[in-house]
């Protein structure tokens, strides 16, 4: 089923068609007249050179009409291989439509209501026959019900027309699009915007990226490099400073060789505070049970301290670099 954007906002359409898969554009002059453009041959000419097919309206209330104005454009500079004459359905739009054919003209008839206007168009030799599905709907019609009909004509006549699928207003009008076998729809901006998109799909890929990044980057990636150690002969409230200066929840406490005495963190702190009172406060650190902290070398992958979180439920690991203490790493680090 081809695919074309419905508009004539120019930002959009240069967005949409970076895309590279698009089959073309269809506009309207009504989306030029929202968009304030005045020199509406200007703009033609500049869409034509941005989509791979360009449809665009040939208006007039004759045959002749018609047929002069869709000569008219095509001499601004159009390649008639390239771009689609829309033509409002009428006797006289299909008479207009049969010429252009047989003069190599690509024709969209379009503002289709019934089968009858179809089967018009169809006889006429359109290239696209054009329903509107949603217009049609705001009425209470059952326009899903004419788009059947419509491919069901094609492909029991033989008609070389095919059948467009338009006034989309969601991306259900997509999937009925697809369920009854149309041969192109045009879609606006904002719903083709959410076609590819679906909860449990970015779930999914929200893992892999996760599962990915733990197996492929390391501690030293990711740690916070704030080496929060302190002196185990400091005292609970310096190391509260500490921890708060820092903003971690924890600090490693270490020997004057610099090797790792403990850790100390802030659910210790409410633990002694609730047994001792803020007495506790001025005691030192070193008067404390030796508490040996799990730690993680900054060279293991992410994957390995997520085992030693799940493993110790702990939320703070102490990152080492030969031994020695050179920093944390938070479990929201791995977020």
């Amino acid at each position: 089923m081809e695919l074309y954007l419905d508009s004539a906002n120019l930002p959009e359409i240069e967005n949409a068609f970076k895309l590279g898969f698009l089959t073309g554009l269809t506009t309207t002059p009504t989306f030029m007249h929202r968009e304030g453009y005045n020199d509406v041959d200007s703009i033609i000419l500049k869409l034509s050179k941005i989509v791979p097919i360009l449809q665009i309206e040939a208006l007039g209330r004759t045959s002749d009409e018609i047929i002069s104005e869709a000569h008219r454009q095509n001499d601004l500079g159009l390649d008639k291989n390239k771009t689609v004459y829309k033509i409002p359905v009428s006797l006289e739009g299909a008479k207009a439509c049969h010429i252009l054919r047989s003069e190599g003209y690509m024709v969209n008839m379009h503002l289709i209501y019934t089968i009858q206007q179809a089967y018009i168009a169809m006889q006429a030799g359109a290239t696209y026959v054009c329903p509107l599905v949603g217009r049609l709907q705001d009425q209470g019609h059952d326009a899903l019900s004419l788009v059947e009909q419509c491919v069901n004509a094609v492909n029991k006549y033989g008609y070389p027309s095919k059948i467009m699928f338009s006034s989309v207003r969601n991306p259900e009008h997509v999937r009925n699009a697809l369920n009854i076998g149309c041969h192109t729809i045009t879609v606006p901006w904002k719903v083709l915007q959410l076609l590819p998109q679906n909860n449990f799909t970015t779930l999914g890929t929200e893992q892999f990226f996760e599962d990915t990044r733990l197996m492929t980057m390391k501690v030293k990636d990711v740690y916070r490099t704030e080496n929060a150690c302190i002196s185990f002969n400091s005292t609970i409230n310096e190391a509260l400073v500490k921890m708060t200066l820092s903003k971690l929840g924890a600090v490693t406490v270490v020997k004057e060789d610099g090797n790792i005495y403990g850790v100390f963190t802030d659910g210790d702190l409410r633990r002694l505070v609730e047994k001792e009172g803020d007495s506790v406060l001025t005691k030192k650190l070193s008067q404390l049970p030796e508490k040996q902290p799990v730690t993680i070398d900054k060279e293991a992958y992410l994957i390995d301290s997520s085992k030693l979180f799940k493993q110790y439920k702990i939320d703070t690991l102490v990152v080492t670099s030969d031994g020695k203490p050179c920093g944390m790493l938070d479990i929201q680090d791995l977020l």
